[in-house]
């Protein structure tokens, strides 16, 4: 194996440092060993050091160069014990093999990586410092044969379209211009030794030799054939790969931006637009199906077909055969070709015409998006590529002020005797969403309410708002009105007033057609961005109102190249597994949905999409699925299967900068977390104005109006839940309908639901966040404690300068942070364009705690299941409480030395206070700072083990915690 491979790893693990102490006598002998690709390798044991300094090189073979982007590199360190007892777990580290670089670029670029626990209940701390790179190696050349040798050796395969395309990616502008010159001489060779060469068949066809000539067939046309305006589209696999060079990839973000699909391999596809056709050899009286059906090698296109009720016997009327080498090319802008008549061949042919035309072109064509595409099922809409725009969404505000005349007697039949005391309230319903205001309780028929009920409006708008006022004590209606929509005042800020509009109530329209009248204020708001997703993920943060918005900053560019190693998720013909993959990206209110690649595990779209850019700091969100609905099955309940997300934070991006990647798709299911395959995309965020961009971070995140007249936190959660049920609605109506649940999986509508791994997540990222404060304590009790007395020298010297000069302080602060800030850009991270699942918690959460996620609202599961979890989040629970309560009682002790709550302490704290008046009135204030600093810096060795004075008095203040219940 080793002799077939052309890469190496070498990884070198440098040093640790602070790690935890194992071996009982406060130190740790710590090894390491490391995992890669099957291969494991160990380093020598430092014995009794807890900062250990191994320094070694370990080299592994990477087996598969393509896939080494999936591979993870584990690292786990260990504690020696030498005593044939099982060794102590120090701490682990795993790198993706997309983190890996190669040699010459930050090979020497040495980085500290936290170790990680093993479970949630391993004690562990430190870092350990890692040098990961590969090195790129020529393969040995062959054995020259034998002159005696009679059969000569096989020429080399043809490699398909995809392997070329990656071959080309890898390779650097030297290897390539080597092929072109070697595929210049392979031109020239005779045709005798081209067809020597071995063919591979395409991905979905059968291992069979294909038909030498490719033709286009024409099988029996009516005489008064309709004209037919339709393009085929089949992919080329072997014979234009000379045509290749016609077509280059641009991956410089300074070219021409008219140049189209410049972050995608340019693919060449044959067109075949089939217009109309002349058939002098049918009977008048006879009826004839009419079709055309174009084949090239294993694959067919019907283009259209006509039968009668009964079945007709199909008889061919001629064919027309195109050599590919003659096809002509079309690179738009070039006009499109005009098609031309074409004389049939064959049998009984004589006299019979078909129009047609013929070039080769690229995914850029025009006519790619409507033609009939061979790898996504021909003429079947739900598998064709689609741009959706969401629906236009506003606030409608409804402002309830009173009513007046009420008819508050019952509607019903027969007498009631009057309440004297109604309890009445007003709802409104939109759609289907309704609001009521609060209940009141009148002593006469002129309620008054002055109370908003906000709705989320989408355009076109619903026909009617309708308002009713109610009687909660009888449970009857009074009467209702209907105010139309599309008359509703629209203002932008909180400026104008909307007017007032008396509307009339009505009530049964036999009995009691007037029931009062009802004084409200409605007006749609465009001074808000309606949030239709969650807001920490947000693509868009314009007001709904287009005079508030401003020009665009810069273009988002999105290339969607393919995606490799895709897992089976449904049977095709129920023997073998299948999966039908397209992508959905979703910026802004536009989305873009790829064509569907039927029957391949390593589909290939390469289709690039725009937008433009408002705001930098928003995120574009892309998702891979399943097309489950192309089957138009009678069931109807078949919905596509999700394969993946993730998102791209643009404010992490450079500008005018083109990344290409392999990024990792996962998703979380009921049994787990499951890696379901890789997306390859390119990005370019391009801006032609830096001052936009820094104008844009100074401005706020969304619009006036959620400042001015800002909505509670509860009253955000309904409207964004109901701004994403009608954009889900919307979408799903659409032709073709793109699937509710695709837009509920792009927009988490399920983010507000519990989650014990969220909440655990949620609790490691503060505490992480905390980890830092935690650092620098511990940084300066080393000072402290002299554990590095060079350092706490300097600490001296610079509590002596910042004493005698104060003013230089805040200077060298910032000089200081400036300084460092600057030098950390060169060894900054690259943000990784994937969901993290280590963040996310997905790797220790437990079976139970994943079925509670994936529970329904309200829970469907067992009284006693229900139980359990609530206990456990009770103890949850009580954990946040005494945390709380810790928090809280050291307020609470600060507060006690001010309000004589323990008059023996706070009476020590009023004299101490009159001392210290007197003492700074002899000291001066630098002699004080100069003294403390000293005297915190001191020696271990005139130190006390037990804590400080001022410390024991705080700690004996009285909290609030013994008057709690």
């Amino acid at each position: 194996m080793a002799d077939t491979c052309s890469r190496k790893l070498t990884v070198e693990v440098s040093n640790a440092k602070n790690l935890m102490p194992k071996d009982g006598q406060g130190t740790a002998s710590a090894y390491v060993i490391v995992d890669f690709d099957g291969q494991r390798r160990r380093t020598k044991t430092v014995f009794r050091d807890l900062n250990p300094q191994w320094d070694e090189k370990l080299e592994f073979l990477v087996h598969d160069a393509d896939s080494m982007a999936a591979e993870i590199l584990e690292i786990n360190v260990y504690n020696d014990k030498k005593s044939g007892k099982r060794s102590t777990f120090l701490g682990k580290v795993k790198i993706s093999g997309s983190n890996f670089v190669k040699s010459g670029e930050d090979a020497a670029a040495l980085v500290y990586y936290p170790l990680e626990k093993r479970s949630v209940f391993s004690q562990i701390k430190g870092e350990i410092g890692l040098k990961v790179w590969y090195v790129d190696e020529e393969p040995p050349p062959p054995p020259l044969p034998e002159k005696n040798d009679a059969v000569a050796p096989p020429a080399a395969e043809e490699k398909p379209p995809e392997k070329k395309e990656e071959e080309e990616k890898k390779n650097p502008p030297e290897a390539a211009a080597e092929k072109k010159e070697e595929k210049k001489e392979e031109e020239k060779k005779p045709e005798s030794e081209e067809v020597k060469k071995e063919e591979k068949p395409p991905e979905n066809a059968p291992a069979v030799a294909p038909p030498p000539p490719t033709e286009v067939k024409i099988p029996p046309i009516a005489q008064n054939a309709q004209n037919l305006e339709k393009s085929i589209i089949t992919e080329n696999s072997k014979n234009m790969e000379i045509e290749s060079k016609l077509f280059k990839k641009i991956s410089s973000g300074a070219l021409d931006r008219r140049i189209a699909f410049d972050l995608v391999d340019q693919m060449p596809f044959l067109y075949v637009r089939v217009v109309k056709a002349k058939i002098a050899s049918i009977e008048a009286d006879s009826f004839c199906a009419k079709l055309v059906i174009v084949s090239i090698w294993s694959q067919k296109k019907i283009v259209e077909k006509e039968s009668a009720e009964e079945k007709i016997e199909e008889r061919s009327s001629g064919t027309v055969s195109f050599d590919l080498q003659e096809v002509p090319k079309r690179v738009p802008p070039d006009s499109p070709l005009a098609p031309q008549w074409y004389s049939l061949e064959g049998e009984g042919s004589s006299g019979n015409d078909v129009m047609l035309s013929v070039w080769i072109g690229t995914q850029a064509d025009e006519a790619f998006q409507e033609a009939w595409q061979s790898d996504s099922g021909g003429l079947i809409p739900e598998t064709r590529a689609k741009v959706y725009l969401s629906p236009k969404l506003w606030y409608l505000r409804l402002t309830v002020i009173q009513t007046q005349d009420l008819q508050l007697g019952s509607g019903s039949v027969g007498p009631e005797p009057k309440v004297r005391n109604p309890e009445l309230f007003v709802k409104a319903q939109l759609g289907a969403q309704l609001f009521k205001t609060s209940r009141t309780s009148i002593n006469s028929c002129n309620p008054t309410w002055n109370e908003d009920l906000i709705f989320v409006a989408a355009e076109p708008f619903e026909p009617f708002l309708t308002i009713t006022v109610e009687d909660v004590t009888n449970g009857n209606s009074i009467g209702y009105a209907k105010v139309q929509v599309a008359t509703v005042d629209r203002r932008t800020d909180d400026k104008s007033e909307p007017r007032s509009r008396w509307f009339n109530l009505i009530g049964d329209e036999n009995t009691k057609p007037y029931a009062g009248r009802i004084h409200v204020r409605v007006c749609l708001e465009g001074g808000y961005h309606v949030l239709d997703e969650a807001a920490h993920v947000t693509s868009d943060v314009r007001a709904t109102a287009k005079q508030l918005s401003k020009p665009a900053i810069g273009v988002l560019e999105v290339g969607i190249r393919g995606a490799t190693n895709l897992l089976p998720v449904k049977t095709k013909d129920g023997t073998r597994g299948t999966t039908d993959a397209y992508v959905v990206a979703k910026y802004g209110p536009k989305w873009v949905r790829t064509r569907t690649i039927l029957d391949r595990f390593n589909p290939r779209w390469n289709e690039q999409y725009t937008w433009d850019v408002y705001d930098p700091c928003t995120v574009l969100t892309i998702g891979v699925f399943d097309n489950a609905r192309y089957t138009h099955d009678e069931v109807g309940a078949k919905k596509d299967v999700r394969l993946g997300k993730l998102r791209v934070r643009l404010s992490t991006l450079d500008t005018n900068r083109v990344y290409v990647g392999t990024y990792s798709l996962m998703v979380l299911l009921p049994g787990g977390p499951k890696k379901m395959g890789e997306i390859e995309i390119a990005l370019r965020f391009s801006c032609s104005s830096w001052i936009s961009i820094i104008q844009a971070y100074a401005n706020p995140m969304l619009p006036r109006m959620h400042y001015v007249k800002p909505f509670g936190p509860a009253q955000q959660d309904i409207l964004r839940h109901n701004a994403m049920r009608i954009v889900t609605a919307r979408l799903a109506r659409s032709e073709p309908a793109l699937g509710q649940e695709v837009v509920q999986f792009m927009l988490d509508t399920d983010m507000h639901m519990w989650s014990m791994r969220r909440s655990k997540a949620n609790w490691f990222r503060v505490v992480g966040c905390l980890s830092k404060a935690a650092t620098f304590a511990r940084w300066l009790d080393g000072i402290r404690t002299w554990m590095h007395p060079p350092t706490t020298v300097l600490v001296h010297i610079l509590l002596v300068a910042i004493v005698l000069c104060p003013h230089l302080v805040l200077p060298t602060i910032f000089m200081y942070s400036f300084l460092i800030i600057a030098l950390r850009f060169r060894y900054r991270q690259r943000v990784s364009i994937t969901m993290d699942p280590r963040l996310s918690y997905v790797d220790a959460v437990g079976q139970d705690e994943l079925d509670e996620e994936f529970d329904g609202f309200p829970t469907t599961r067992s009284v006693d299941q229900v139980r359990v979890r609530y206990d456990r989040l009770r103890a949850l629970a009580g954990r946040a409480q005494t945390l709380l309560g810790d928090v809280a009682a050291q307020g609470e002790r600060l507060e006690a030395l001010f309000n004589w709550r323990d008059p023996r302490a706070t009476g020590i704290f009023v004299v101490v206070c009159l001392l210290a008046s007197l003492l700074f009135y002899v000291v001066p204030f630098k002699a004080f700072v100069l003294g403390s600093g000293f005297y915190y810096l001191r020696h271990p060795r005139f130190r006390d083990d037990m804590p400080s004075v001022p410390m024991n008095f705080f700690r004996r203040l009285p909290p609030l915690s013994d008057r709690i219940l």
